[in-house]
């Protein structure tokens, strides 16, 4: 396979070509894009060095796929073009994902509604990722009403420059460090909570928390879901953390629930209370799967169940799923 990653110089991008060779994707020729400034930069890929090109000769490259993390402008001005050309177009940002005319893809639950007419195909936003993969063998078993989750999101998730953020304020309070740090987020983010993600909308959520709602109906393809969620930033690394509150329309038992868990794809079940076993950022980090523990009935009202779900942001919630999703099309022979 011929491939393209763009912005591949990226926190994302470089984790796609780590997961592209930890997955050992075929790729024959890597052709590595990213914005002007870049171009002639180069970039390794399992040993060897690869220049980075402009989009315009990306595109005359003919790759069969190319795997998008530049942000949602550059996006909707070239994932077109790469499509025009007759080139797969897996985009990781949120130009494309509530476009009613693109899929919006989580292997483990929809990939079967992609098709080789399928040009321009959306990876979900990372929160939302996690959240339904844990919840999809559960929605098929017990039909879910609605969804209470309040997020715990790595500084990963805003980029290089939110972490340059944390590590500058930590080694100034440590160290006494006086070296200059960018600004990612208004507030510090070392030893606080900013309880925004994004911009707000004018009906008081941000647009991170309405992203959790509308592409959840979406993905799970069930617009019934009722979905309300509280977004927040924490001075983490490795993974986003969910406190996840479901309410089914048919009872449950715990036990069952725990047995759906454990035997869902991509989903590894940490729960034993006994032990203090349960799902943290430092043990998502690196990893594919989808984690899930404190897993308890809410004892405040009938058929709801308390969960908690952490993932690598940047691997499944991003570069992870869009290798997936690839090899999906690889295998159905739609590449």
């Amino acid at each position: 396979m011929k491939v393209a990653v763009v912005g591949a110089t990226g926190l994302v991008g470089t984790k796609m070509l780590q997961v592209l060779t930890e997955r050992n994707f075929p790729v024959e020729e890597l052709i590595p894009v990213a914005s002007e400034a870049s171009v002639g930069k180069e970039v390794t890929f399992k040993g060897k060095a690869y220049k980075v090109v402009s989009a315009a000769d990306a595109i005359a490259a003919k790759p069969n796929v190319a795997i998008f993390s530049a942000g949602g402008s550059t996006s909707l001005e070239l994932a077109p073009k790469f499509a025009e050309a007759g080139i797969t177009v897996i985009d990781n940002s949120s130009a494309w994902r509530m476009d009613p005319t693109k899929k919006l893809v989580v292997p483990e639950i929809n990939a079967d509604a992609l098709t080789a007419d399928d040009k321009i195909i959306a990876n979900p936003n990372c929160s939302t990722i996690q959240m339904v993969v844990a919840l999809n063998p559960l929605h098929k078993r017990y039909k879910i009403k609605r969804i209470v989750v309040s997020t715990y999101q790595s500084v990963t998730g805003t980029g290089k420059k939110a972490v340059d953020q944390l590590m500058g304020e930590r080694a100034k309070a440590e160290r006494g460090s006086e070296d200059a740090y960018p600004m990612a987020y208004k507030y510090p983010i070392d030893l606080n909570v900013i309880p925004q993600i994004d911009v707000f909308l004018d009906n008081g959520y941000t647009k991170e928390e309405m992203k959790m709602v509308k592409e959840t109906n979406k993905i799970m393809r069930d617009d019934s879901i009722r979905v309300t969620a509280t977004t927040v930033r924490i001075p983490v690394m490795g993974g986003h953390s969910e406190s996840v509150n479901v309410e089914f329309e048919q009872d449950f038992d715990l036990a069952e629930v725990k047995q759906l868990l454990a035997a869902a794809p991509g989903v590894v079940l940490t729960d034993d209370p006994a032990t203090q076993q349960y799902p943290m950022p430092m043990d998502a980090h690196e990893r594919d799967e989808v984690f899930v523990g404190r897993i308890r009935r809410d004892e405040s009202q009938p058929n709801t169940l308390n969960m908690w779900i952490v993932s690598d942001n940047l691997r499944k919630g991003a570069a992870t799923n869009a290798v997936q999703i690839a090899e999906y099309l690889l295998a159905k022979g739609l590449l």
